[in-house]
């Protein structure tokens, strides 16, 4: 089966940027969509990024719409995270997530394959 490593996170201040990847590791025989979602301390976990297998597709929802957008490398097994003017609020674990359709979903509960997820801190 697939494993998608996170990787990128870190301590940033607010206004800052990072960009966080994703690789899909072990079997990647396969069209996998990829989602990036996000989890604060006693909050549920948010859909903030997804794209297509192909790299089409790609989506932001208006919470994030401006500041983060999603990217996939030439090879499929790479997809991108870039996150702009960083808010305190953006602080949370980041997850990718993988699910082997030609189609995303915003839907956690759908995507079966999930990466250990990296901590990004906004602070000042």
């Amino acid at each position: 089966q697939v494993q998608p490593v996170e990787s990128g996170g870190g301590w940033v201040q607010p206004g800052g940027s990072l960009t966080l990847s994703c690789e899909l590791t072990g079997r990647t025989a396969g069209r996998y969509s990829v989602g990036w979602f996000r989890q604060a301390p006693g909050k549920d976990r948010e859909f903030v990024a997804a794209i297509k297998w192909n790299g089409g597709g790609a989506y932001v929802p208006d919470s994030v719409r401006g500041r983060f957008t999603i990217s996939k490398a030439n090879d499929q097994y790479l997809v991108y995270l870039r996150m702009n003017s960083l808010k305190l609020e953006d602080t949370a674990v980041y997850y990718c997530a993988a699910i082997e359709r030609v189609w995303w979903s915003s839907s956690a509960g759908e995507y079966p394959y999930w990466g250990q997820g990296t901590q990004i801190t906004v602070s000042s």
